[in-house]
């Protein structure tokens, strides 16, 4: 394949869903077989006309794992630092999240896990590990649970 079409064929990847610089650059490193020089030219031209958005991925990201996935600042933070996009970009992309929405999702998955350890004497510990493997930190977690634990809304 020449440059031209491997070109046309990430474009045309990017159109359907949104990709990270470091995703797309290994795409494209696969596709031109190590060629560096000729994936970070495409990588550039991505960019460049619009098809890759660090911003925009890290965004639709930390939305989705937030409302979705139920993930907490400390997880998405780690995950998107991993796909090497720049703290100042996950910083805006964190900001974008909304914080009530967040926070009804935080606790509805602590009430519900709450549930599923009715009767264990290490419930309140095994909600804490939940919770901050679930992304959040112990500061936010720490009133949601005492006042799950002692049976009122908490906050």
């Amino acid at each position: 394949m020449d440059y031209a079409k491997i070109l046309s064929s990430l474009q045309a990847r990017c159109a359907k869903r949104e990709y990270c610089s470091q995703d797309i650059y290994e795409k494209a490193l696969k596709l031109f077989e190590g060629d560096v020089e000729s994936a970070r030219k495409a990588l550039e031209s991505l960019r460049e006309d619009g098809f890759v958005s660090d911003l925009r991925y890290a965004s639709a990201f930390a939305r989705e794992k937030a409302a979705i996935s139920g993930w907490g600042p400390v997880k998405i933070r780690f995950a998107l630092s991993a796909k090497r996009i720049e703290k100042e970009v996950i910083d805006q992309a964190l900001g974008e999240i909304e914080a009530p929405r967040a926070d009804a999702r935080m606790r509805s998955l602590l009430e519900n896990k709450w549930k599923t350890l009715a009767g264990d004497p290490q419930a309140k510990l095994k909600l804490i590990r939940f919770a901050l493997s679930r992304g959040y930190d112990y500061d936010t977690v720490a009133p949601v649970i005492n006042g799950i634990s002692a049976g009122t809304s908490g906050s």
